[in-house]
């Protein structure tokens, strides 16, 4: 039976540091703060929400909240994101995505700051991502998937891995992640022909594709690592991944459990990216 790689140990560990970089930044009276930008109400990002409001709460973080109406017109949302970039007070800005309809992610991408873009929105820290530069910020949750492999003894040097799904928010950023870390990387979707067997090859694979449980054994190599980074709700309102763990727990070797996994080294990568941040525009 495969074990399972549970977030918190390497969440906690996380959070520990950024605690004493607060501490420290507070007795310099700098109050480190995080906004969160969210339109409509979508229960991804309301669990999201409470779990980041949770973790910064635990690591004395200050954290608010915009609420913006579903029907915003993206004028209007220009306008309020504007102020938040331009607050002195505000370290990190994290937006949920996807953005409404009505609003053009590219009209909008420029104008979030890249000294605050924590989850790397801005074009800017899209090039330092593909560049490896270290000063730019990731993807929080790209960034968890690898915190995890790394705190786990995960070998990535020379290993193939297989990442199913190709957003921006998590897909191709860990990709590029994964690059850096010398492993050989194939990026699947929707049109991948043969998905399972593409994904069979992989030492590790990691699933983020947003459709629950469909991550059988028969995707999987026998041993390989799997990172499941999907956050669905099933019919009866429960929290699942992409990946079916009681089917795969016994082919895999190490597997990530939803939730529990990802999802609060996620929250823990977002503290230390308002951290990151606070000192840029501080110091």
């Amino acid at each position: 039976m495969g074990h399972l790689l549970k977030g918190k140990p390497v969440a906690d560990k996380i959070s520990v540091m950024v605690k004493n970089d607060v501490e420290e930044l507070r007795r310099n009276n700098i109050i480190p703060k995080l906004k969160i930008i969210r339109i409509g109400e979508r229960e991804d990002d309301l669990a999201y929400e409470r779990a980041a409001i949770k973790r910064m709460d635990k690591v004395n973080i200050d954290c608010e909240v915009l609420s913006l109406p579903l029907d915003i017109h993206q004028d209007d949302f220009i306008d309020e994101l504007k102020k938040v970039v331009n607050d002195v007070s505000v370290h990190g800005i994290l937006l949920f995505r996807p953005l409404p309809k009505q609003i053009n992610e590219d009209d909008i991408k420029f104008i979030m700051s890249p000294e605050k873009d924590i989850d790397c929105f801005n074009p800017i820290n899209i090039a330092k991502l593909l560049d490896g530069d270290e000063r730019g910020f990731p993807p929080c949750t790209a960034r968890a998937a690898i915190e995890i492999l790394k705190y786990y003894n995960i070998e990535l040097k020379g290993k193939e891995a297989a990442v199913i799904g190709r957003s921006m928010v998590v897909g191709k950023p860990l990709a590029m992640l994964l690059l850096k870390e010398n492993s050989t990387v194939t990026i699947c979707h929707s049109k991948t022909e043969n998905l399972p067997e593409v994904t069979k090859r992989a030492d590790i694979l990691i699933a983020a594709i947003g459709k629950s449980r469909m991550i059988t054994k028969d995707y999987i190599k026998e041993g390989a690592t799997v990172i499941d980074v999907g956050i669905n709700v099933d019919d009866e309102g429960k929290m699942t991944g992409d990946v079916n763990t009681d089917d795969c727990i016994d082919k895999a070797a190490f597997i990530t459990p939803v939730p529990l996994g990802v999802g609060s080294v996620t929250t823990a990568v977002l503290a230390e990216h308002v951290i990151k941040a606070c000192k840029m525009l501080s110091f």
